[in-house]
């Protein structure tokens, strides 16, 4: 094969810095293309536990003026990931979310700290590191969005450009004046430029610019061309759907192991699926739920929000509690949402419980312990925990939406489809068809043998990056390819 090098842009990788799946998909992802001849480095911002995590990393470059203060472009690793680390104290040495302040608030100079990150990227793509020249500039998320946009206007040679959407509700809108901040000239102010709405976008300048576009699942990117879907850019890309693909994610399967997973209580393989039941148990015992065996538990890992279609569920709690069942929610988000389901617990003893915020030991032992794993969002561009609930045995329950309907095969569609059933789909995006799929799914958690067969058919499904890092390869070569000509 071809070797090809590919620098990748990303605001955050696991496992140095994780706020949602983006980070997942930055982390395996150049880990799998290696594989297929892609060397891939990563582009991120020197955040704290950035800098803490890869100290002693060579310098590259100093710059004594870089967007406002002085600034360094290291080169390091960690963790199998080779780095570019923009080490530029006043735009990221801030505690906490690499986004927002403590009170939930986003930065105010957002915009120029990520202009910044794409405006190295760049810089990296002419050449700035003699010692690694990319092939392609692969830009992920409006963080990254003006990369393409920056080789675009640099009119000079350049490397090829990818930007791939992980949401589109994310599109990264400031006021036009930043323009003159970020070193664009005022020409790209343009409905054929960054100008959105009477203000600029990153998103839409990725979106404009780069050479493909990709999205995390095929079913996504078929959505994103909709009006509603598209979110104000779907006229954009039905314009420049030629260029646009969804490639699944997938999972880090060495991270998501039920069989040497050090975070649930018992390890288990997809031979000997016993120990669930005892995970079950613990699982129980941590949420504070009734020890019944016989009482399907309900797991959720999720942000609290609208999208997630977390309000939905809340009206379903009574099918749940109705059924007989059990709900274990580890989440937060909205505030209202918080505080609801935190009133559902209280009221429900034993039958529902609640953690609120993020606990990495804690989503483990759900996908262990959980019977189902629901996920009942409005939109999902690919989702991962569902994948992870395939990994480990838990039967999900999914919204037929984004990359939820290209990864679970419906206990109803399975003949059909040719492949065999994994989970429970539900449409339209209702509580009362929440309910219903909840009422179906109950009857088959019933059946030992119907569930033992969910189960055994989602352990079975390869949910990696060994066959999606292979369509990343083949869409970075066929890019590099088309060029030449």
């Amino acid at each position: 094969m071809m070797p090809v090098r590919v620098l990748a842009v990303a605001s955050e990788v696991y496992p140095i810095v994780k706020t949602g799946g983006l980070a997942d998909v930055a982390g395996a992802l150049p880990i799998a293309l290696k594989a297929h001849a892609v060397e891939m480095r990563t582009l991120m911002p020197g955040y704290p536990e950035v800098m803490r995590l890869v100290s002693g990393a060579e310098e590259i470059r100093r710059w004594p003026d870089y967007f406002g203060g002085p600034g360094r472009l290291l080169a390091g690793a960690h963790d199998g990931l080779d780095l570019f680390v923009l080490d530029v104290p006043h735009l990221y040495a801030r505690p906490g979310n690499p986004y927002v302040t403590a009170e939930g608030v986003d930065w105010p100079d957002n915009g120029v700290r990520f202009a910044a990150l794409s405006r190295v990227a760049a810089d990296i793509g002419h050449g700035l590191v003699p010692a690694f020249v990319p092939d392609i500039v692969h830009a992920h998320d409006w963080q990254a969005g003006l990369a393409p946009a920056y080789l675009h206007y640099d009119n000079r040679p350049r490397p090829g450009t990818v930007m791939t959407i992980h949401n589109m509700a994310y599109q990264g809108k400031f006021a036009p004046e930043l323009i003159s901040a970020i070193g664009l000239p005022w020409s790209s102010l343009d409905v054929n430029g960054l100008e959105y709405f009477g203000g600029i976008s990153f998103l839409k300048a990725g979106l404009q610019f780069a050479d493909r576009i990709t999205t995390v699942s095929p079913t996504y990117a078929r959505e994103i061309q909709s009006d509603e879907g598209g979110m104000g850019l779907g006229g954009l890309l039905r314009a420049r759907a030629g260029a646009l693909s969804g490639i699944l994610n997938g999972i880090d399967i060495a991270v998501w192991n039920p069989q040497a997973d050090s975070h649930i209580a018992y390890r288990f393989s997809a031979e000997d699926l016993a120990f669930r039941a005892a995970n079950k148990a613990v699982l129980q015992q941590q949420f504070n739920l009734d020890s019944a065996d016989e009482a399907p538990l309900l797991g959720v890992i999720s942000r609290l929000s609208w999208q997630k279609g977390l309000d939905l569920l809340l009206e379903a709690i009574p099918t749940i509690l109705g059924e007989g069942m059990q709900l274990a929610l580890l989440g937060s988000g909205d505030r209202d949402l918080q505080d609801r389901y935190q009133a559902a617990a209280r009221a429900n003893p034993g039958r529902i419980g609640v953690v609120i915020g993020y606990d990495e030991i804690l989503a483990h032992l759900i996908q262990a312990g959980s019977d189902a794993l629901i996920v009942p969002s409005r939109f999902e561009p690919c989702g991962l925990t569902q994948l992870c609930a395939l990994r480990y045995g838990a039967v999900p329950i999914v919204s037929r939406v984004g990359g939820l309907e290209d990864t679970i095969v419906d206990i109803g569609e399975a003949d059909a489809s040719g492949r065999d059933a994994t989970g429970f789909k539900f449409a339209p995006v209702t509580a009362d068809a929440l309910a219903g799929t909840l009422r179906k799914a109950n009857t088959a958690f019933h059946d030992k043998l119907t569930w033992r067969r969910l189960q055994r058919n989602g352990l079975a499904t390869d949910v990696s990056w060994r066959n999606r890092a292979g369509d990343y390869a083949a869409l970075y070569r066929s890019l590099i390819e088309s060029r030449r000509a």
